[in-house]
């Protein structure tokens, strides 16, 4: 990612940055664009729609494995093309931005990331490399029904390298191969390494608002587990993991935002009523311009994440919570704006504008509640200025 700025001395400096994607990056991101288009319309978004039980689109998600985008962040010597997180960012957004159907999220964002951060190189060796390849699924198994997540709310157990209890809902849960789960054992909550092929694992079908995802609920009996990470280090560890997903889903809620708003916009352009386009009237301008300085609150903050991501800077939590705010409330005004502005048949099924509510409403809860990432940034601003205070 491109980075430059300049300093404006006086008795308060003052430093402006800007933040773009390199030529090369663009050329990346054009050609996702396309290939998207060609391959993922909203007729296969809808197709997905009205078949919740297959969970995702195989054929798709083939294809998106062929062309090397599970592997743009993981290393070379783990079968991934080693790109770098910008370029991750760059496919994320338009992956939001054609709603397609795939465990993307899941498989790459989640699970890859926990493997990176955590995973033993033996673990990296035999599962990174399916990951890059589109070959094998995996996914993130935390929640336990709805509340905030605490290490008392965490049922789930493991001993004697069993685990036992219910996760729900589980994103991608039915497609998934391999999955992290958030577990309690005598040393406190863990993360852990479960095979879903394996024995010991009862799957179901949850039916939710976005039914493009394949929500599961997912019962461990005795299945066989390895520890990832550290041992009591599972509320930590998943801190991190989400903190870098927080970023990456930033850029497919702003990609699903900025084609709301273009949905809204040319019907606006469309439309006509008492004689005149219904965008020459002032209530549709005030809500289109709403909607677009929500999008680019939420660019400002995802590209911020962007280069935290792919420094790892110290400020990586900080600008995770601020991408995460900003995405999910830029997206949810702009596919509720988007119905709004359809009128009477922006509410109906065969309309397209209710897919990108439902996603908009999916991505805001798949790393929890969006009150939670409010309380964290919070917390989080707070820890900054103490710090800045002690500093000479």
């Amino acid at each position: 990612m491109l980075l430059w700025y300049c300093k404006e001395s006086g008795p308060t400096e003052r430093i402006a940055v800007n933040f773009d994607y390199t030529d090369e990056q663009k050329a990346l991101k054009d050609e996702a664009r396309r290939f998207l288009a060609a391959v993922s319309p909203l007729a296969v978004v809808r197709a997905s729609l009205e078949n919740p039980a297959a969970g995702y689109d195989q054929a798709l998600w083939q294809r998106i494995g062929e062309q090397g985008w599970c592997g743009a962040a993981i290393p070379e010597e783990f079968g991934g093309i080693g790109m770098g997180y910008v370029e991750l960012c760059a496919l994320a957004e338009e992956l939001g931005r054609s709603l397609a159907p795939v465990p993307f999220a899941s498989t790459v964002y989640q699970f890859a990331e926990a493997l990176l951060l955590a995973g033993s190189s033996e673990h990296k060796a035999a599962l990174l490399p399916q990951v890059a390849q589109g070959s094998l699924i995996g996914t993130l198994a935390v929640s336990e029904g709805p509340g905030v997540l605490t290490a008392e709310r965490i049922a789930t157990r493991f001993a004697d390298g069993k685990l036992t209890g219910v996760k729900l809902p589980v994103t991608d849960g039915l497609a998934a191969d391999q999955a992290i789960v958030l577990a309690n054992s005598d040393q406190g909550p863990g993360l852990y390494l479960v095979d879903l092929t394996g024995e010991g694992i009862e799957r179901a079908f949850v039916s939710t608002i976005d039914p493009t995802r394949g929500e599961a609920r997912i019962a461990f009996a005795n299945a066989p587990a390895q520890p990832l990470g550290l041992p009591g280090g599972g509320l930590a560890l998943l801190s991190r993991i989400q903190d870098r997903a927080a970023i990456l889903v930033a850029f497919e809620q702003l990609g699903g935002a900025d084609r709301a708003l273009e949905m809204a916009r040319d019907y606006a352009l469309e439309r006509y009523a008492f004689g005149r386009p219904i965008g020459s009237y002032q209530a549709i301008k005030h809500k289109l311009a709403d909607v677009f300085i929500r999008n680019e609150v939420a660019r400002a903050n995802a590209y911020y994440g962007a280069w935290a991501l792919s420094t790892d800077a110290p400020e990586l939590p900080l600008a995770a919570a601020a991408a995460r705010v900003a995405g999910s409330n830029a997206y949810l005004l702009a596919s509720r704006e988007n119905i709004q502005t359809h009128g009477g048949i922006g509410f109906t099924w065969e309309a397209d504008c209710h897919f990108f509510y439902r996603r908009a409403r999916h991505l805001g809860l798949i790393l929890g509640a969006p009150r939670d990432w409010k309380r964290r940034l919070a917390d989080r601003l707070e820890t900054r200025v103490a710090l800045e205070g002690q500093q000479p």
